[in-house]
């Protein structure tokens, strides 16, 4: 699939700039932003569609935990007493 982009002779500067830096092209750049910028999109648009659906399932139940309850178990990350996640409760 081939695209094309317009680009601002500004930012197109700042790009062979930088590809020249890192000893890549600039092709390889844009590349590479683009990519990272869609993970992050998509990795964004992953955790409000849990929250969503954490806030539904909540709503319907009313199960949940304190802030808390979970501060006081992750406070045992790392440690010799790690506490396994807490049950939910009303």
């Amino acid at each position: 699939m081939a695209t094309s982009l317009k680009i601002e002779d500004s930012l197109k500067g700042r790009v062979q700039q930088l590809a020249n830096q890192r000893r890549r092209s600039a092709h390889w750049i844009m590349l590479e932003a683009i990519q990272q910028y869609v993970e992050r999109e998509e990795a964004r648009e992953s955790f409000k569609q849990e929250a969503l659906a954490s806030w539904a399932t909540y709503q319907e139940t009313g199960q949940h935990l304190t802030g808390q309850e979970v501060r006081t178990w992750l406070n045992t990350w790392g440690t010799e007493d790690e506490k396994p996640v807490p049950e939910c409760h009303k």
